[in-house]
């Protein structure tokens, strides 16, 4: 039987993804923060992924397989850390697989990293360029650890490695900014612009995720849920009501909420919300049949509470 390390277990994309692969795989979980559901047949260990622990559990497990969730993924985090756990942290993880002779390697990216530019077509496939840190300098360690994963999967053809690209993630258990932005009662807009949208119920994440270690996948792929809404159809669907705002008085007044910790995104998200960032995910698809099982009513549903 295949073990797999599942690194960012304690999250909730983590949590979901180690039940999953259970019932088929031996998994262990590796994460900074305590594991309190833990489920006595999954082994744990609480390291940071830059310590000299961590190498330790590679030492010690031999996994077969790594997923890669343990990525600071909100803002509140110092940014130099941020960048240290994500960069740094990601570094270290390849060059353990590299080391310890993994066979299989998925690694959770974000859509986000083709940025929200007024350029952009619909539905960009995994070949388009990488703009999110142009405008948007706070997402460019996601956008560096992308890359690192990307040159090291062609570097190491002998570790079949995925980067998976999906889009906004929403669910019971998994906290996003997207999340904190659409549970908002009056969910900041801007004035004259209303891009499209694409969101992916946790579960269908979880399921596209195991399937990239049920079928050996190897590769770069977006990753699409249930379809895609205007921005202000998802603030409704979600029981918001949009705050329409010129962008001149936009950006200060989220720049100013951020600081007070009041707004979950900086002011250089604010483009998410203003140019389409919208992926293809037929790569995907072709590659191992996924389709998501749940619909965009039921996946807005999820943060109703």
């Amino acid at each position: 039987m295949e073990k797999v390390l599942v690194v960012g277990v304690s999250g909730g994309q983590g949590r979901l993804v180690a039940r999953r692969l259970a019932r088929k795989y031996k998994v262990v979980g590796v994460d900074r923060d305590l594991w309190t559901t833990r489920p006595p047949n999954i082994p744990f260990y609480r390291v940071d992924i830059r310590k000299r622990a961590f190498e330790d559990v590679f030492r010690k497990e031999q996994p077969t397989a790594v997923i890669h969730l343990g990525f600071v993924r909100h803002f509140r985090t110092e940014s130099g850390e941020r960048y240290d756990v994500n960069v740094r942290g990601t570094r270290r993880l390849l060059d353990h697989c590299r080391t310890y002779g993994v066979k299989q390697l998925v690694v959770a990216s974000t859509g986000y990293v083709y940025g929200a530019l007024v350029e952009n077509p619909h539905f960009m496939d995994e070949d388009y360029p990488l703009g999110a840190s142009r405008n948007y300098p706070e997402i460019r360690d996601l956008v560096e650890m992308d890359t690192l994963t990307t040159a090291f999967m062609w570097r190491n053809p002998e570790v079949n490695t995925v980067v998976l690209r999906p889009v906004n993630t929403l669910g019971r258990y998994v906290h996003s900014a997207i999340g904190t932005y659409l549970r908002m009662r009056r969910v900041i807009v801007m004035t004259g612009f209303n891009p499209m949208m694409q969101f992916i119920h946790e579960e269908d994440l979880t399921e596209a995720i195991v399937l990239c270690i049920e079928k050996d996948l190897r590769g770069v792929f977006n990753v699409t849920g249930g379809g895609e809404v205007p921005v202000r159809v998802a603030i409704r669907e979600t029981g918001g009501r949009p705050l329409s705002l010129p962008e001149p008085i936009a950006r200060p007044v989220v720049g100013q909420l951020y600081a007070a910790g009041l707004f979950p995104l900086p002011a250089g998200a604010i483009d998410y919300i203003k140019y389409p960032c919208t992926v293809s995910g037929q790569r995907f698809f072709e590659a191992s049949g996924f389709r998501a099982a749940f619909g965009l009513r039921e996946t807005f549903q999820t943060l109703r509470g």
